[in-house]
């Protein structure tokens, strides 16, 4: 993903305070006194699924651990009792290659009408060019934050969701190509990053009704992770960041979901909007510290994988599908 430059927030002291004050009695008191709607979200499981895709190797379009990881995939979410699909079109590349897009789409509980989108992208960055060493930015790197935990925790999600029935019907999209973008492009992010995303929103799947809502996933496993509150997010669907965010705070997990505003963030969400769903991002930036610190670098790796963060994720967005209500007409 790409961003407009905003750096004019400087809370760097303020996320520490924050951290600090919120430590892990206080977050396990008050998961004892709420009482959870949804089921117990296993951050074990996540890892494993995350530990998983990364032993494909870097999932690059057009690659053996890309085809790979798709039938992984498909196969996982089928295993679930997913109804899977897969959207496929040829997509081009800055760099003039042309690769065989796969976006992964599984419905659960289709023939629910009220129904949220839950999102992240499968793919990796083909190199890892913003890792510190000059020497080793042209080299692939495992992309187990970028990529795979947000895939892990939808896996997870899925599993549980099969389990018991939430009283709405859940949609889950794994996006491709989301992070074969150019670096040097500050004009055109819509036509360098996020092809899944973009090519859907043109050609968005709402065979079994279009979602109340959606909720991407981006960088949500590294340890210590704060999610803000983008631009985007909050100018398309201000009443779902408050709902996920308040729900986090509620079940324990204000650390994470930091009521600290942000710019604007052009990721899988932006796209998800233009197709008339209100979407959101839970993704680890901030306009202070900007992406999660070894993003685009060798050490996106599963060693800086974190079960806590997965765990916070996860349990929140369960949570959050679990206390949407069916509405009659």
């Amino acid at each position: 993903m790409k961003l407009n430059h905003i750096l004019t927030l400087s809370f760097l002291a303020l996320f520490s305070l924050q951290a600090c004050q919120q430590n892990k009695p206080a977050e396990t008191e008050t998961a004892t006194e709420v009482k959870l709607q949804s089921p117990d979200f296993n951050a074990d499981s996540a890892y494993a699924y995350t530990k998983a895709q990364v032993d494909f190797g870097p999932r690059i379009p057009s690659t053996p651990a890309h085809a790979k990881t798709a039938d992984y995939l498909v196969a996982k979410l089928k295993s679930f009792g997913g109804e899977v699909s897969i959207q496929q079109a040829p997509a081009k590349t800055y760099d003039g290659k042309t690769h065989q897009l796969k976006n992964i789409i599984a419905a659960f509980y289709p023939e629910k009408k009220q129904r949220v989108l839950i999102t992240a992208h499968w793919d990796a960055r083909p190199f890892s060019d913003e890792d510190p060493n000059m020497g080793m930015r042209d080299k692939q790197f495992d992309a187990a934050n970028d990529g795979a935990s947000g895939v892990a925790v939808i896996l997870e999600m899925a599993r549980q969701i099969q389990q018991k029935q939430p009283e709405v019907g859940v949609d889950f999209i794994l996006w491709d190509l989301e992070d074969y973008g150019s670096a040097n492009d500050e004009t055109s992010h819509e036509t360098t990053w996020c092809l899944g995303s973009q090519y859907w929103a043109k050609n968005p799947t709402f065979n079994n009704g279009k979602p109340l809502y959606a909720i991407n996933l981006d960088m949500v496993g590294g340890a210590n992770a704060q999610f803000t509150q983008d631009d985007v997010s909050r100018k398309y669907a201000p009443s779902i960041v408050s709902k996920v965010w308040s729900i986090a705070a509620e079940i324990g997990y204000g650390n994470y979901f930091i009521n600290v505003t942000s710019g604007q963030l052009i990721d899988d969400h932006y796209w998800i909007n233009q197709a008339g769903v209100p979407a959101i991002d839970v993704i680890h930036y901030s306009d202070a510290a900007g992406f999660y610190s070894n993003w685009h670098t060798q050490l996106d790796n599963l060693n800086n994988i974190d079960r806590n963060t997965l765990k916070a994720v996860g349990q929140t967005v369960l949570e959050t599908i679990y206390r949407e209500k069916t509405v009659n007409n």
